[in-house]
């Protein structure tokens, strides 16, 4: 068994390799984005492949990421390296305001971190009995207990059925209101899945019932999946061509997103009804999809549900107009425009600080394999 918060980059050499291709040589240079640090596995090995004048720009937004990247024995020391607090969301941004106008490569490793399911104090598991915060960033934001000592029936249920993907979304909302209007709001963990478990009759061989409510919670409190369509919208601006864009996702909701956002912008789609139209110019072609090997799952069971997808950005320059044109009915797979949830509980979400061919394998198996976090 892992001692506790021990922690495995996941997907590490896939993720890496994916960045750039074989004949971009074994120093390549540019500007290089870790968007979500974590512990820093992938932003290492990237600096170890990077060229003297290269730079490597990370992002977080928890500050104990922030902290192990600049603090104690395993601070990142590199001048080609800097790390600053902001959501992954904000990457563009970022960039933007430390004088970067193009990407060669942009990593995002999805979700919440091992050091943050493990950490008690941090309300992420129902491992332990603990605060309900379920914050990424501690230093602002509405915790999950906030938002369901705030929330109405109908709210709450929208999300857990949206997000968790749960059946018994109506009974659970009605018994955490039913609960505060007794005067018990939720305030703990264990709370919460105690709650749950009395409103869940069935559930998956070997699953807690609460899994599903704790991973709504968890997107709706962080703004996960709004953060992630945000962050993918930048990497079309910001990709410099011929530059990598590589997501690695664990659950079927972020993945839905990334593989929908590279199949509108690397697949023509033809119009029956103007059969002669013009090819619409793509800005990606869709490069792979990874999945972590049956070695890497058995020491790290966390990284079985995980999914690289690659895809590389073409010359074609970004617009407005080519983005519509790519997006004629808005956004297919996001929550932003598509639930209710996002819709509903939009003012419960916490605030943003300011702040080569399809097809292609990505340096190793383009899907071989099965199967925390960084």
């Amino acid at each position: 068994m892992n001692a506790p918060w021990q922690h495995h980059t996941v997907l590490l050499r896939e993720a890496v390799d994916a960045l750039w291709d074989e004949a971009d040589g074994p120093q390549p240079d540019g500007i290089y984005v870790d968007a979500t640090f974590g512990r820093g596995g992938h932003s290492r090995l990237i600096l170890s492949r990077l060229g003297p004048g290269a730079r490597l720009i990370a992002l977080d937004r928890d500050p104990e990421a922030i902290a192990h990247a600049t603090q104690g024995p395993n601070a990142i020391t590199d001048p080609r390296f800097q790390i600053v607090h902001a959501p992954f969301s904000s990457w563009g941004e970022v960039l933007r305001e430390l004088g970067c106008a193009q990407v060669q490569g942009i990593l995002m490793d999805i979700g919440v971190s091992s050091p943050q399911i493990d950490n008690p104090e941090r309300g992420f598991s129902f491992r332990f009995d603990a605060p309900l915060d379920m914050r990424m960033d501690t230093t602002q934001g509405m915790s999950a207990a906030d938002f369901l000592a705030q929330a109405s029936v109908d709210e709450i249920a929208e999300v857990v059925r949206t997000y968790g993907e749960e059946r018994f979304a109506g009974p659970i909302a009605r018994a955490i209101v039913a609960r505060r209007d007794e005067g018990h709001p939720l305030q703990t963990t264990g709370e919460l899945q105690a709650l749950v478990a009395r409103c869940v009759k069935t559930r998956e061989f070997g699953q807690d019932p609460a899994t599903r409510t704790f991973q709504a919670l968890r997107i709706q409190v962080n703004r996960e999946l709004g953060e992630l369509e945000d962050a993918l919208d930048a990497a079309l601006q910001m990709l410099a061509p011929g530059g990598r864009l590589a997501v690695i996702s664990f659950h079927s909701l972020e993945d839905r997103i990334v593989k929908t956002f590279i199949a509108r912008h690397s697949k023509e789609e033809v119009d029956r009804r103007v059969p002669f139209a013009q090819p619409r110019p793509l800005m990606l072609d869709a490069v792979a999809r990874i999945k972590p090997s049956d070695e890497e799952v058995s020491v790290n069971p966390r990284s079985r549900s995980a999914v690289l997808r690659v895809a590389e950005r073409t010359a074609v320059p970004w617009s407005p107009e080519a983005v519509a044109a790519a997006s004629p009915m808005g956004k297919k797979a996001g929550t932003r425009a598509g639930t209710q949830a996002g819709a509903k509980a939009a003012s419960r979400a916490p605030a943003r600080p300011a702040g080569k061919s399809a097809g292609k394998p990505a340096h190793g198996k383009p899907a071989g394999g099965k199967g925390g976090r960084k």
